[in-house]
């Protein structure tokens, strides 16, 4: 749930300071798209609720990067495509999120849309302090709701990485990986991350 806090002031582009608040369970998916397209802030939207996400720090921008280069340099290969957020990824009519990370094996992949992604064969994210259970939880179903075929979920603080695989309407766990691991892939045969390197970056 996101706290009165998080909705008070969006600053946009133009310095105009809009309140989120009032208009909780009201905002209609083209009023979401165009409050995105121009505020700095990373935005998610369900069913007429606006959530503001806290901004990045440091130490999550150097584990996104670094873990980007890794899957660019792979997803290249097979003429994929990568990008990080801010991107919009539509989980369905009505539900979007900004992943960390997206991706798809064909850079045509017709999901791949320029205004926002209506989906993608995987996802990072990196979880955030602020709400594990944003990432941890109801991304978890999110993102299985969406079809995405394989969900990474990075844990600063457990200092693991968990990735999770969709069987049906459900991920599973195709592993969990610690310090001195490599984190892989299931749809990405051969592709590995090395844990220990992602939490020691700088």
């Amino acid at each position: 749930m996101t706290s009165a806090t998080d909705l008070t002031l969006v600053r946009e582009y133009d310095g105009l300071k809009v309140s989120l608040h009032p208009l909780q369970g009201l905002w209609t998916e083209e009023q979401y798209l165009r409050l995105s397209d121009h505020t700095r802030h990373l935005i998610e939207f369900t069913d007429g609720m606006i959530e503001v996400l806290p901004m990045p720090t440091d130490k999550h921008q150097v584990m996104l990067l670094l873990l980007y280069d890794w899957f660019r340099l792979w997803v290249d290969r097979l003429g994929g495509k990568v990008l990080v957020a801010p991107l919009r990824l539509q989980i369905r009519p009505g539900k979007h999120r900004e992943p960390d990370i997206l991706l798809v094996r064909d850079a045509h992949d017709p999901r791949r849309q320029n205004r926002y992604w209506l989906g993608a064969d995987l996802v990072v994210e990196i979880v955030s302090p602020d709400d594990p259970e944003r990432d941890t939880v109801v991304k978890v179903v999110d993102y299985a709701e969406a079809g995405i075929a394989e969900y990474w979920l990075v844990d600063p603080v457990a200092e693991q990485i968990t990735v999770l695989t969709l069987e049906g309407a459900a991920y599973v766990a195709h592993g969990r990986f610690a310090r001195g691991e490599q984190a892989t892939s299931l749809i990405l045969p051969g592709f590995e991350v090395a844990v220990s390197a992602v939490f020691d970056a700088t």
